[in-house]
């Protein structure tokens, strides 16, 4: 194991008995958390009130569920309907808390690497922080003219008023134990998808009634790091991760003809040239968002053979119709792009 969070990792989908220490602090996690957001619901507590319409994507368990490519899709689809859309992020994963735009060349040290991942595949006005009101006034400040803010991730920041909720759900991934964090990967309890839209991140189309809303991943061709038209034939490689749920990485790998061996970091890794000394007689394999964080190590260390051996495998979200649709009803609700 590489890092202890993949140790509790593992035990979540082992479903481990050791986990039942952990139901007291579950208790009290959940028990706050619904106070919270009675709170704030209830005008207990002051939320930040946007002027223009903000839509929350997010999810209710912890690790990766697909939203980052689900919002890149969107925003590409908004834009091509004439949208002036923003993104806002946590920025997990950047030094400070304090807000801050995105830029082409930000770095994931000072904005987070999902960031710069969005950014960079879609040139979206974007900005970064703690305070979810203070991003939102920094985007608008810099970008008057928008039309919509959608909040990457946040669900649970009930500081933040929201005209719409979009919650991802991971047919692979599942529930778990259906428990509360610590004990269990959910961040709110299951019933709060009844609050909320629901995407279903699944290929298995069949499991669902012809409502639903799907979308699943589908990958392109490994490509170098560092650029070129080189390709990289199915062998034996090193998979390397530091996302949230790498088991779906690693599965495609191998459906894609790889011989993969696993190298799983924590989520939002901060890659360092020593965890590539061991990993150099084979190519290596990593995803979008790692490489990101990969190609920055490549610019501080431009001698390093390693990097002449990385290969990125880019993903796309695909999807359903119905997905487009509830999109064009929601703006047409905010009336937005009317």
């Amino acid at each position: 194991m590489k890092n202890p969070e993949l140790l509790i990792t593992k035990a979540w989908q082992d479903n481990s008995p050791i986990l039942i220490m952990l139901s007291p602090l579950s208790l009290l996690y959940g028990v706050v958390g619904r106070v919270r957001k009675f709170l704030y619901d209830n005008d207990k507590l002051s939320k930040y009130h946007a002027p223009i319409p903000v839509m929350v994507i997010g999810n209710i368990t912890v690790g990766g569920s697909g939203k980052t490519p689900l919002i890149i899709t969107l925003v590409k689809y908004l834009q091509g309907k004439g949208i002036n859309v923003g993104v806002i992020s946590r920025g997990y994963g950047r030094t400070g808390n304090a807000p801050a735009m995105v830029c082409a060349d930000s770095t994931p040290i000072q904005v987070g690497d999902e960031p710069c991942l969005i950014v960079q595949e879609t040139n979206v006005p974007m900005a970064v922080g703690a305070n979810r009101g203070q991003v939102i006034d920094l985007l608008i400040h810099n970008h008057p003219t928008l039309q919509l803010v959608i909040s990457d991730d946040g669900l649970q920041h009930h500081a933040l008023h929201r005209d719409v909720e979009w919650i991802v759900v991971d047919g692979m991934r599942g529930f778990g134990n259906e428990k509360l964090f610590p004990q269990g990967f959910l961040r709110e309890p299951l019933d709060r998808l009844t609050e909320a839209t629901v995407i279903h991140h699944d290929s298995r189309a069949e499991r669902y009634d012809d409502k639903a809303l799907l979308m699943h991943l589908i990958p392109t061709k490994p490509i170098p790091l560092l650029g070129g038209d080189k390709n990289l034939a199915p062998q034996r490689v090193y998979a390397l991760s530091g996302i949230g749920y790498p088991t779906r990485f690693f599965k495609t790998l191998s459906e894609l003809g790889f011989d993969v061996i696993e190298q799983a970091f924590g989520d939002h890794h901060v890659f360092e040239i020593d965890d590539l000394t061991d990993l150099t007689d084979l190519p290596i394999i990593t995803t979008s968002k790692d490489a990101v964080k990969l190609h920055k190590l490549a610019n501080t260390y431009p001698n390093h053979g390693a990097f002449d051996n990385i290969w990125v495998l880019p993903v796309q979200a695909v999807l359903s119709d119905s997905v487009y649709g509830e999109m064009d009803r929601v703006l047409g609700v905010l009336g937005v792009g009317f």
